[in-house]
């Protein structure tokens, strides 16, 4: 399971945000008479906090049936969800939800060369994050578990879902991306204009403010520093703005640190030189399954995937302490520190 709380909201007042010029914006502003509607769930194993603007709060709470829909069908521990039966064997009459989902989250193993990988929960579970009983697995252990990961053993025939009986299959990396989106198309389908989402850390908006401004998201600091505890602020609207990063959930043994983003071909957590990598799209399952392949790749290989694919952006920091953002941030980004902008 991948733990995201990133992308950390600067204020209520401005918990909000997306990469768009206000004059390409895709909604309209809201009416002067709407109000502010805002709820907070919890789901997915972490705190949800939705805010929008209307004439009521409907769409509100048809967004938290719909959370709590989708957290029941995706959950790994859920006797009843589609990805237990999964994992134990059941692998037909599977929802088209689920199979449409499992589908993206294989597209994006393919397309990031196995960066992001549906199959790594075993390898997780050896290094203890996945029940919090941390610990550093031997070479041995971690062969074993890497045996059982492979994104490419998956397949989709005739709407079951084929893989090894050993392997395990765990959405909870692009999950909330997903749910994010659709908490943004109920919100546009019952009329409203305004709204932001934060599905723990996963920041996703609708439209602008209700003023007609961009919503403004902070980028956390991966270093504890008070008087600096962002990197950066970026203004958005209809955009997903999602981070991911080791300081996020980590533990120390020997003196060293460990953290829960862990590279699919080593076993290992990532050691890429990257410390902090936020993805800006359209898409939220996009942007929750590309902020940790990003991750896990490194600058590098990040800057060849943004600029082969075009449909997102990104603000990522290396362990040198350097900001790298795309130029499609160019005229959104604010920061203290330097930064290099990636043309």
């Amino acid at each position: 399971m991948k733990l995201k709380l990133t992308a950390i909201l600067l204020s209520l007042a401005l918990f909000m945000g997306c990469s768009q010029s206000p004059e390409t914006a895709q909604s309209p502003v809201s009416s002067v008479s709407d109000r502010e509607f805002s709820s907070e769930i919890f789901a997915m194993d972490t705190v949800m906090d939705l805010k929008m603007y209307g004439t009521n709060n409907l769409a509100l709470k048809k967004a938290e049936t719909e959370i709590n829909r989708l957290d029941a069908l995706f959950a790994k521990t859920n006797e009843k969800s589609d990805i237990y039966r999964i994992n134990h064997g059941e692998t037909e009459n599977i929802s088209a939800e689920t199979l449409d989902l499992v589908s993206s989250a294989l597209e994006t193993g393919k397309s990031t060369n196995g960066a992001f990988d549906i199959t790594v929960a075993p390898v997780t579970e050896a290094w203890g994050f996945t029940d919090e009983q941390y610990r550093v697995p031997t070479a041995e252990e971690i062969a074993a578990a890497l045996e059982k990961v492979g994104y490419d053993r998956v397949k989709i025939k005739d709407n079951t879902i084929e893989k090894p009986d050993d392997m395990l299959i765990d959405l909870g990396g692009i999950a909330k991306g997903y749910t994010s989106d659709r908490v943004i198309d109920i919100f546009r389908q019952n009329g409203i204009n305004s709204a932001i989402v934060s599905l723990g850390g996963n920041v996703q908006t609708l439209g602008t403010k209700p003023d007609g401004s961009k919503w403004k998201i902070g980028i956390q600091n991966p270093e504890t520093d008070e008087e600096h505890p962002f990197i950066g602020v970026l203004a958005v609207n209809e955009k997903a703005v999602i981070t991911s990063g080791g300081y996020q959930r980590f533990f120390e043994q020997d003196g060293k640190i460990y953290h829960h983003i862990i590279d699919p071909k080593t076993g290992c957590p990532a050691e890429s030189g990257v410390i902090s990598a936020t993805i800006v799209a359209n898409s939220g399952r996009l942007a929750d399954g590309l902020s940790t392949a990003l991750y896990v790749m490194g600058l590098e290989k990040a800057k060849e995937y943004q600029k082969s694919s075009q449909n997102f952006d990104f603000i990522i920091q290396t362990s040198d302490k350097k900001i790298y953002i795309t130029k499609g941030l160019e005229n959104d980004f604010t920061s203290e520190f330097e930064y290099e902008i990636i043309e």
